[in-house]
């Protein structure tokens, strides 16, 4: 069953959101970010949510179903001096609830995602996507995007 997007309400997080979104990746075993529902590290979540919330070139957004989070994604502008000082738009942390995948709810989220960077001017839109996630790549490129650059990672804690 895939829903209609009128049945798939995308908007900014609110705060009250938190509980639902850190659900979401904590029920990620193959991300491997290590999060968890533990009531001890909800301080953290929040930081992190006041921080992108403050910021004007961050956005935190939730796919809505029935009242229910069943999906979210953040994305953040970034200009560079490369393309003529043009700026592009970076999605990041794309999830959709595990019991909801399949129904259209991640091409709802990536689609509003391209709108706002169309409307706002962006040069490109970009995304990474863990390694492992074969599902997920065919999912961005039956979308329109290109595998392009290598990327690399070095965790630092």
């Amino acid at each position: 069953m895939v829903l209609e997007s009128s049945e798939i309400l995308i908007r900014q997080a609110r705060k009250d959101d938190l509980p639902a979104l850190v659900a979401l990746f904590a029920a990620d075993a193959l991300g491997g970010h290590g999060d968890t529902t533990d009531p001890e590290a909800f301080p953290d979540y929040a930081r992190a949510f006041a921080v992108i919330e403050a910021s004007p070139d961050q956005t935190l957004y939730i796919a809505e179903c029935g009242g229910e989070v069943v999906g979210t994604f953040q994305t953040m502008v970034t200009t560079s001096l490369t393309g003529r000082g043009s700026s592009a738009m970076i999605i990041e942390a794309v999830q959709t609830r595990g019991d909801m995948r399949g129904q259209g709810i991640g091409a709802a989220m990536i689609e509003f995602a391209i709108a706002e960077a169309k409307g706002r001017g962006m040069r490109r839109v970009a995304l990474t996507s863990n390694a492992l996630r074969k599902d997920a790549h065919r999912f961005y490129e039956r979308l329109g995007f290109k595998p392009s650059h290598l990327g690399f990672k070095m965790a630092l804690k």
